[in-house]
């Protein structure tokens, strides 16, 4: 029903920046806050950062507060990660997600759509 692609990511060095986006395709009216988890090898997903489409409230995982920023476009229904000051271990595949309910939530377990994910690699 619902297709997430995710880019922006790649290969940068510690203290740089990048901005990640999150494009939905298909029923996107049934989506209501989008998330965004990361996975680094040998480490189980975790929670980043999500936002609430309707009102933009958010929430952030205490490791990227302050550096990390989501916002959205709802003209364009893309979502944005802003990732500043990244650190060896912001390294990860990083994945967007949606939800189905109106509520804003960390748990994998809440989001219903998934992307495929997209590289993010910090060197120091």
């Amino acid at each position: 029903q619902v297709q997430l692609v995710e880019s922006g990511g790649g290969l940068v060095q510690a203290g740089d920046s990048l901005r990640l986006s999150c494009v939905p395709s298909g029923r996107t009216s049934i989506i209501y806050t989008t998330g965004w988890f990361r996975q680094a090898p040998g480490k189980e997903r975790e929670f980043v950062a999500a936002i609430m489409r309707s009102s933009g409230r958010t929430d952030y995982a205490d490791s990227v507060k302050g550096r990390f920023t989501t916002s959205r476009d709802n003209a364009k229904n893309t979502a944005y990660l802003q990732m500043n000051s990244l650190k060896p271990e912001d390294t990860a595949v990083y994945y967007c997600a949606a939800t189905r309910g109106n509520y804003l939530t960390p748990s994998a377990a809440n989001y219903a759509y998934w992307g495929q994910g997209t590289q993010v690699t910090v060197s120091s």
